[in-house]
């Protein structure tokens, strides 16, 4: 049975600039409520502290775009999405952080239309979506995959076209994993189920050789984005992973 989703209001941008120079730090500001809501136990001696953790880069014409979540020791915050327009120099948040998410793979189908998937971890995974733009990731669209609430994580997603495209769900049942195929023929807007498994799926879409990498560098305490040049990888951005210590 085919599941019919929603239509989302499109989601206003944040245009605050992060950094001009590497390495790059994220905001947070430890807001009271979030403490509060999300469980945090903080104090001047044993202040929680606050990490990004980055899932993937892409690039499309002269733009970045980075997708990952803020994250406590014990609770995902928010899901977090990164864009710069001059190589990495500076960046903004083209989107308002979602709580108690994580996003994950980011794919173009064009240089306008993209997508980003994501999932609510409260503390499991549950209600995936994914992010929605027509317009080179100016603007996004949140768009759930099923209408109601379940438990699930993405898994994977491939678009060979702005129009179709597959994703993969994953959810337990009585211990055992199934993996849940999708399809669509509406850039998104909609899936229909196609199949259900215990055994691994792997999408057939396959992708060109990126021109960038993500890496965590453990001795600088960053992830790199790094750009393949004509000598090797060379260094785009450097966003720092320890975002705030909440007290």
């Amino acid at each position: 049975m085919g599941s019919r989703l929603r239509p989302v209001a499109f989601v206003v941008a944040c245009a605050v600039v992060l950094a001009a120079d590497p390495p790059v730090k994220i905001e947070y500001a430890c807001p009271a409520d979030d403490i509060e809501s999300f469980g945090l136990t903080c104090s001047d001696k044993d202040p929680c502290a606050v990490y990004l953790e980055l899932s993937s880069v892409e690039v499309v014409g002269d733009r970045l775009f980075a997708a990952g979540n803020l994250h406590s020791q014990s609770s995902t915050l928010y899901g977090i999405l990164l864009a710069s327009e001059d190589g990495g120099k500076t960046w903004t948040e083209p989107l308002k952080r979602i709580r108690a998410a994580a996003l994950e793979q980011i794919q173009f189908a064009d240089f306008a239309t993209g997508f980003i998937s994501g999932n609510v971890i409260e503390p499991l995974p549950k209600d995936p979506f994914l992010l929605l733009t027509k317009d080179g990731g100016k603007t996004w669209r949140r768009q759930p995959i099923f209408e109601e609430s379940r438990f699930g994580s993405f898994a994977q997603f491939w678009f060979d076209s702005k129009s179709t495209g597959e994703l993969v769900i994953d959810h337990a049942e009585r211990g055992v994993t199934r993996h849940e195929v999708y399809q669509t023929n509406t850039g998104g807007e909609n899936w229909d189920a196609k199949e259900s498994t215990t055994k691994p799926v792997k999408l057939k879409g396959a992708r060109d050789e990126s021109s960038l990498r993500l890496r965590a560098d453990a001795a600088s305490k960053t992830y790199r984005i790094e750009r393949r040049g004509t000598s090797g990888w060379e260094l785009a951005a450097a966003i720092t992973v320890h975002v705030a210590d909440c007290k």
